[in-house]
């Protein structure tokens, strides 16, 4: 099942997590070719949200197929269509069930059947206790079939010393085979001890730029408005862009940076001045509406935000101290206006919160000596 693949849903203003996987629907005595998309909060849409259950239920029908008769017609919509010659199916109802299960918990960050199993083999490989050897045996039968093969990652040895270590001697291995040896469980047993041996020398080696601890929790910065006028205190919202500090760029000075971005996004100066000039930010960017913006916009309009933004926090030392105090918290910048620039009720790509971060390291930067880093 492709693991890389991700979605999202939207519920109640929050994003729920997603992957999807393809399937076929059985319908009218043909199969169509469709995704299932997979919920970190256990929801499936399988033409129509449901749960396991229903998953079970609908592959007990066969209506979300796991068997596929020769001869039969198929289709991938408006993709193709094809007719199956000797079609093989890899997957039966109980391991698809597992699989979507597994999916959810990876979701969720927690272990999924192959996680659980490999959880028990350090403990085994250090006790070689009888108990934990069926303990073992018991969550490796739980993997699905399909991904048994590859449950260690080792694209050599497969899951061959896994299947040895979860057999006793003289019985045959589990999973079908030969009737393992003490020779070979030796083996399976000198396997697992190196490849600990290997990743604990791997970790100390590995060059991470990662936090010990983590990072610190996010920050949001919501879209507010102040009728009466920005309170004295305004906390971190002093770092929006509709702040009342004022940005001189380019030998102007402008009352914001969001008065300075749209002045800056037009080549028409009678428009420019009108927006430098207004009042609120908000009347700044109703008037650059009235405009056209630069051709080159779309291209430059990143760097010219980093600019300001630079500026605003240069020209106004205790708001980079502000900004400076949110560690190494992600910040999340809504704007509801613009996906490109801020988070929304959904998504959005976050670049002013991205900004923000940047402008916070190079500020931590120039204060301990790094300021020239080229």
């Amino acid at each position: 099942m492709g693991r890389g693949n991700r979605t999202y849903r939207v519920v109640d203003g929050q994003r729920v997590e997603g992957t999807w996987r393809p399937i076929f629907i059985r319908n009218g005595g043909s199969y169509f070719l469709t995704d299932l998309k997979i919920y970190a909060d256990g929801a499936i849409d399988c033409w129509g949200m449901i749960d396991l259950d229903g998953l079970r239920d609908k592959l007990a029908s066969g209506w979300v197929a796991t068997t596929i008769e020769s001869g039969a017609q198929a289709s991938a919509h408006d993709l193709a269509g094809w007719k199956f010659l000797e079609p093989q199916v890899w997957i039966d109802p109980e391991d698809f069930v597992v699989q979507v299960a597994d999916a959810i918990d990876r979701l969720n960050g927690r272990p999924d059947s192959t996680g659980r199993c490999r959880q028990l083999i350090a403990g085994y490989v250090n006790s070689r206790d009888e108990a934990e050897r069926r303990a073992l045996a018991e969550a490796y039968l739980k993997i699905p079939r399909s991904d048994r093969r590859y449950a260690l990652g080792d694209m050599d040895s497969k899951d061959w010393p896994l299947r040895v270590i979860c057999t006793a001697v003289d019985e045959p291995m589990i999973g079908g085979g030969e009737f393992v040896t003490e020779q070979m469980r030796d083996d399976a047993f000198a396997y697992f001890i190196e490849r600990t041996r290997s990743e604990d020398e791997w970790a100390q080696r590995r060059v991470t730029d990662e936090p010990e601890q983590g990072r610190s929790d996010a920050i949001t910065l919501p879209q507010v408005v102040f009728p009466q006028g920005w309170p004295d205190e305004a906390g971190v919202l002093v770092l929006r862009n509709e702040f009342p500090a004022p940005v001189t760029y380019d030998d102007h000075r402008y009352r914001t940076v969001v008065h300075a971005y749209w002045a800056l996004s037009t080549r028409e100066p009678d428009i420019a001045e009108q927006i430098r000039q207004a009042e609120r930010p908000y009347d700044a960017r109703k008037i650059a509406m009235t405009g056209t913006r630069r051709p080159d916009w779309s291209v430059i309009r990143s760097a010219v935000m980093a600019a300001l933004l630079r500026a605003k926090f240069t020209q106004h030392p205790e708001l980079a101290e502000r900004l400076v105090a949110t560690g190494d918290s992600p910040i999340y910048y809504q704007e509801l206006n613009s996906p490109y620039w801020g988070t929304g009720s959904e998504d959005g790509a976050n670049w002013l919160g991205r900004l923000l971060e940047l402008i916070r390291a190079e500020s931590v930067c120039a204060r301990i000596g790094l300021a020239e880093l080229s």
